[in-house]
């Protein structure tokens, strides 16, 4: 069996064989199959090795089954990730906005081509992996915690990283900002121990400009977890944030009002969690 799953592999590199989907996927489980015949109890490295690269095949059948349009917005979410984190990676020329007696702190910088960006650094009571579940999974729940945003809706899915969203952003005291909306495509990756939740402001057909509302625009922003070095129970938890929320607004206001609501977000996802804790407890008894 083995010799005809190799030529079944090399088939598959011909031109005109290449796009043939269904072959390829084939191609995909019968390597699995005689591999897990071949490793036994103890898999040998090579085995390993092999396994990895046909993992990495499964993910780029997986990615070519998109359509133009889900690959460009894939594409979207990874450049999102790939800018955050390399502004993140800049300790350099950053400017404390707000620390709070807590330790939380709302640092910012001015970037070329994108302007000034927010970082929020905290640390968090919860676990890194309870974090993610409630900023990813539960994202629609948002609002119901979070007094500045008003809604958060899924409008599309695109494999297990990539999503679009719509957002409504809540009233600011005193009506300062006036209602604002989002559409974003949203990359939700795990690397190791560590979470990122990045994004950027995109297009959807499902979703156009709303009377009533300004569309603003975001982006690169992201969001990092990662367990705490002394306490793999907390999380340090990061955010990047960058607006632009259109309109004739003061840079004074903005400033405030985006810093503020960094610190204000920290303190609304404590209460959430804890707030989820003291029930699950309640449960439990």
């Amino acid at each position: 069996m083995l010799p005809a799953t190799f030529k079944l592999c090399a088939g598959i590199s011909y031109r005109h064989t290449r796009n043939m989907t269904g072959l390829r996927k084939n191609a995909v489980i019968a390597i699995h199959h005689e591999l897990n015949k071949l490793s036994g109890p103890g898999p040998s490295a090579w085995i390993n090795h092999i396994r990895r690269r046909s993992s990495l095949l499964s993910s780029r059948i997986a990615e070519e089954t998109y359509s133009e349009a889900e690959q460009c917005y894939v594409q979207q979410g990874q450049e999102a990730l790939q800018k955050s984190i390399s502004i993140l990676s800049n300790q350099d020329g950053w400017q404390t906005e707000i620390e709070t007696v807590n330790g939380d702190k709302v640092m910012s910088k001015v970037l070329p081509d994108i302007g000034k960006v927010f970082k929020l650094e905290v640390m968090l009571d919860q676990q890194t992996d309870d974090l993610y579940g409630e900023l990813v999974d539960n994202m629609e729940q948002m609002g119901e915690w979070n007094p500045n945003v008003k809604q958060v809706k899924i409008l599309q899915k695109i494999g297990q990283d990539t999503m679009i969203t719509h957002e409504i952003s809540g009233e600011t005291p005193g009506n300062v900002v006036g209602p604002r909306d989002f559409v974003s495509v949203r990359c939700a990756k795990r690397r190791g121990s560590t979470c990122f939740l990045a994004g950027m402001s995109t297009q959807h057909p499902g979703m156009p400009e709303k009377k009533g509302f300004v569309r603003a625009e975001n982006g690169p922003t992201c969001i990092v977890m990662r367990p705490s070095a002394d306490d793999p129970n907390k999380t340090k938890f990061t955010w990047l944030l960058s607006l632009d929320l259109k309109g004739w607004i003061p840079k004074t206001v903005i400033n405030r009002v985006l810093s503020q609501t960094q610190v204000d977000f920290a303190n609304h996802l404590r209460h959430r969690m804890t707030s989820n804790g003291s029930v699950e407890a309640a449960i439990a008894c």
